[in-house]
């Protein structure tokens, strides 16, 4: 799940973060609320996606009275706000955060994520804050500094000053800056976040340390103990296809291709997507059912799916070790038939009861492609949806 930068911020404020003051607003008179309330004599106008690169897609600007924080907020509130992660469609600005401005001398980045093979928590910080961090590592990969944090330890003073000095913080910066860092570790960790970055992470005149933009994404697994984050959750800004298949309990992506995809397992799911690729197709999607799939979640599955216009086809892909090949059959046949299924199916399906699920397809009277082989299952779907 991922949050908006305002919401970051009340996160990073309630750990100790220095941030600078700000106001989310979701109109104009809000806006300029908050620029009244704030006081100027400048203020940042800042557009409230779940995307970065706001900056550079307009989605970032200064105001210098209380009139130009009106106007600004009349052209962002609405707007079809485009950046690199967004896609060429971009996404609609229903939200502002109004901002103190800030005396920004260098700008740095700070960000942590888990390394699963090493089971730790990597702290990352850089000189080249304000940027992509993605294009940092491409090109000068030796500016991205890291430690790897022990769990039951957490980050020490030594490693949060040595990230500071590596990054070119003053040195007489270095102890606010570290226990930034430290405190950001702890949010994250606190929070059960699996991404949390500052960038920039900003040196101001007077030599303090302010994060000025805040992104957290959180592990989804995680959030029945965290009441307090699924409130901040904006539908919004998610694909109403997930958050159908959310309901359901089912892991669905949507994608661009136009062969829809019904797995039960991630990483089976995985391979079925490759080897649809591999000869010649585009998956419309990923879809894992999981191993409690039941026909209703079979037929809300299917609905989900085919809400895609784009879709030309469907492979069904079952291994049957805790689930039963005859319940998805079950569920297939019901699924067919609730929703007038008028487009190409490809079913294959290996494991507990089989042969009963390969019969009742075969007796159900439903034109349904059967293929023994996933290869042999990816070659025929690939073929009808073309």
């Amino acid at each position: 799940m991922k949050i908006h930068e305002y919401q970051g911020k009340q996160i990073l404020r309630e750990f100790g973060v220095p941030v600078p003051r700000g106001i989310p607003a979701f109109t104009v008179d809000e806006a300029v609320h908050a620029a009244e309330q704030l006081g100027g004599p400048v203020w940042v106008v800042k557009a409230q996606i779940h995307a970065g690169g706001r900056g550079k897609g307009g989605g970032v600007k200064l105001a210098r009275s209380v009139d130009e924080v009106r106007q600004i907020s009349g052209q962002m509130l609405g707007m079809q706000l485009v950046t690199h992660q967004t896609g060429p469609e971009g996404q609609t600005v229903r939200r502002l955060l109004i901002e103190d401005g800030a005396d920004i001398r260098k700008e740095y980045y700070a960000g942590l994520v888990i390394d699963r093979a090493a089971q730790k928590v990597v702290v990352m910080a850089s000189s080249e804050g304000g940027m992509d961090v993605e294009e940092v590592a491409a090109k000068t990969p030796e500016k991205i500094h890291k430690v790897w944090v022990e769990p039951t330890q957490g980050l020490q003073d030594a490693d949060a000053l040595a990230l500071c000095e590596k990054i070119g913080l003053p040195e007489g910066s270095r102890k606010q800056g570290a226990q930034a860092l430290q405190k950001l570790y702890r949010a994250f960790w606190d929070k059960d976040a699996s991404l949390a970055e500052i960038n920039p992470l900003v040196l101001q005149g007077d030599g303090s340390v302010i994060a000025l933009d805040a992104k957290f994404n959180f592990d989804d697994n995680a959030l029945y103990r965290h009441e307090e984050l699924l409130a901040m959750r904006d539908l919004d800004e998610e694909d109403p296809a997930e958050i159908e298949a959310s309901k359901y309990g089912l892991s669905y992506i949507q994608l661009d291709g136009n062969i829809a995809c019904l797995v039960n397992g991630a990483g089976l799911a995985m391979a079925t997507m490759d080897t649809i690729k591999l000869f010649g197709g585009e998956p419309a999607n990923f879809l894992d059912v999981g191993g409690g799939a039941t026909a209703e979640k079979v037929t809300a599955a299917f609905k989900i799916m085919l809400n895609n216009p784009q879709v030309k086809a469907i492979l069904v892909n079952i291994f049957g070790g805790i689930m039963r090949c005859d319940v998805i059959a079950e569920g297939l046949i019901a699924a067919s038939r609730a929703v007038a299924l008028k487009v190409p199916l490809v079913v294959r399906m290996k494991g507990t009861n089989e042969d009963v699920g390969k019969r009742m397809l075969a007796d159900s009277g439903l034109p349904i492609l059967s293929a023994e082989t996933l290869a042999e299952a990816a070659q025929k779907v690939v073929s009808a949806a073309a």
